[in-house]
């Protein structure tokens, strides 16, 4: 009998949770009518101010994805006292890189100019992604350009890094088979080897201060048990500080999907490393 509870208990809880966070649906933050510009945040509205925010970019090979598949993500970390936003932003074929890595950044400036009103500071904005939401978060991060055009500093207290993809997409596309998912990118990064250059993270490495976490599965693509060791040691030998955690067993897809359920162990690491560089 107790064994046939227990589920129905758990799932008691999660909703009594769940229940407590509020949510802040489609709101704009580039100043239009875009969907594609618009994020949700998730929050508990528990009189605590200035916690932290984590910022969430989605993957789906720069071409699919939506912030509204993630809603997991959001209020588990919300529960956790991180104050969460999750974003849409342009995708291929209508858009390329540069313009979804620009408005990734205008996302982050919105949160830095209003998250006060969402009990978060914005003096501690953790930015994570997945897969090519990993590509564009670092490359925000990395390549100055983007907040410089936002007009703002790189306020980025910290990075998560869950399976990144395309750490040094001049490398994949350079070396890899040509297949469906290699024109599939084509799309977002163009046939011009000078560009696949420009959009990878990798080759602005020395511009990198801020704190690193990054994970990567040990059933992941080739590319990713590559590229992500090699982001782990370029940084250390920058003295940047860095963790990195190869996930045993995970593929790609469940590397992000594995976080539905709020007791997987990422989200020790990641609040540990937020409140970390928090409170440092």
């Amino acid at each position: 009998m107790l064994k046939k509870l227990l589920p129905i208990m758990l799932l008691f809880q999660t909703i009594l949770s769940s229940a407590q966070v509020k949510t802040a649906k489609n709101i704009n933050y580039a100043g239009n009518n875009e969907v594609k510009n618009t994020l949700n945040i998730f929050y508990k509205n528990d009189g605590i101010a200035n916690k932290p925010v984590l910022v969430f970019i989605h993957g789906g090979s720069w071409s699919s994805g939506k912030k509204e598949t993630y809603w997991w993500l959001g209020r588990n970390f919300a529960r956790k006292g991180i104050v969460t936003v999750i974003i849409n932003y342009p995708l291929a074929p209508t858009a390329q890189y540069e313009k979804m890595a620009g408005d990734c950044a205008l996302a982050v400036k919105w949160v830095r100019e209003n998250i006060e009103n969402y009990q978060a500071s914005g003096d501690k904005i953790f930015v994570m992604g997945h897969s090519a939401g990993a590509h564009l978060s670092e490359l925000i991060n990395a390549d100055r350009k983007y907040f410089q055009q936002a007009g703002i500093k790189n306020p980025i207290k910290g990075m998560i890094l869950n399976d990144p993809f395309g750490l040094d997409i001049f490398e994949y596309l350079t070396s890899a088979e040509k297949d469906n998912y290699y024109y599939d990118f084509l799309r977002t990064f163009t046939d011009q080897p000078a560009v696949w250059k420009r959009a990878s993270p990798l080759d602005y490495v020395n511009n990198i201060k801020n704190p690193h976490l990054l994970f990567y599965g040990g059933k992941t693509y080739g590319a990713i048990k590559i590229q992500t060791p090699r982001l782990y040691e370029k940084l250390k030998a920058n003295k940047v500080a860095v963790e990195i955690n190869e996930v045993k067993g995970k593929s790609h897809v469940p590397m992000i999907s594995q976080m539905i359920f709020g007791s997987n162990g990422l989200y020790k690491a990641i609040v540990e490393f937020v409140n970390k560089f928090t409170q440092s």
